[in-house]
């Protein structure tokens, strides 16, 4: 695992770049100035570049929302979010047809067009989660109690990640409702990062390919499934498990994941 301190020391041993959003682009409230330097250095050298989110929303909201935070429109022609896949399976009523949605309001843009088929979670024949209610963020004895009478349910995660930090904030994501789902005997179906159906989407055999992100569980591991060369960006999701850089090994041995590089932040 080589450490770097700038992307352009290796930049033009690749074709193609999938990027992570969400702590390595943005933190949820600002763009990060150094990562869009090198957005805008990859795209001046004819890179393609596709951002490859968890978010459990369709392509055109993540787009909107990277614009208001002044994002340019010439950056976005490839973003795919695990939202956006999970929607046309649910347009095809793969895991039936009545849906109990067990996420926050903002989320129903995932559903649109099918908003009919919500229903109680007795009545549904599935559960589509896609984060945490807002007065119930933190506490997920909350989520046990409602969810032990329904583990025989399909769970559709739209969002596997465990947590994200919003500024210096910690949060939960829908990956901890459903590892929680699991933990109770549940059987949970994932859409996005590490399951390679996102990756087919977006890779190109012919190119080379590096992924860069800064969650082992999602964006290294997926990686490493599809045995692709990764960046992992140490100051993210897990900048509080690990001291210093000698520690960073280690914290992928446990994590059972291996990148090519590191680095703190995604710079040029």
């Amino acid at each position: 695992m080589k450490k770097l301190k700038h992307l352009s020391e290796i930049y033009n041993l690749y074709d193609a770049y999938i990027i992570d959003l969400w702590g390595v682009m943005h933190n949820g409230i600002k763009l990060y100035p150094n990562a869009m330097e090198v957005v805008e250095n990859l795209n001046n050298n004819n890179k393609k570049i596709t951002f490859l989110s968890n978010a459990p929303r369709p392509n055109k909201n993540v787009i909107n929302f990277l614009k208001k935070l002044n994002m340019e429109e010439k950056y976005l022609k490839k973003v795919l979010t695990s939202g956006e896949v999970a929607t046309r399976s649910l347009k095809k009523n793969k895991y039936g047809i009545k849906f109990y949605h067990l996420g926050p309001e903002r989320d129903t843009s995932l559903f649109v067009g099918i908003e009919k088929n919500k229903t109680s979670i007795e009545k549904s024949d599935f559960i589509l989660c896609t984060g945490l209610f807002d007065n119930f963020a933190d506490d997920l004895n909350y989520y046990k109690k409602l969810l032990s009478k329904h583990v025989k349910k399909k769970f559709i995660c739209t969002n596997p990640d465990l947590i994200v930090h919003r500024g210096n904030k910690e949060e939960y994501c829908a990956g901890k409702i459903a590892e929680l789902f699991e933990s109770l005997g549940g059987n949970v179906i994932y859409f996005g990062k590490p399951h390679k159906e996102i990756y087919d989407i977006c890779l190109n055999q012919n190119e080379k390919t590096l992924v860069i992100g800064d969650n082992l569980n999602t964006d290294i591991k997926g990686a490493n499934n599809l045995n692709l060369d990764s960046l992992f960006i140490t100051d993210g999701v897990h900048k509080l498990e690990y001291k210093d850089e000698n520690e960073i090994e280690s914290l992928q041995k446990k994590y059972r994941v291996k990148s090519k590089y590191f680095q703190k932040n995604l710079c040029w």
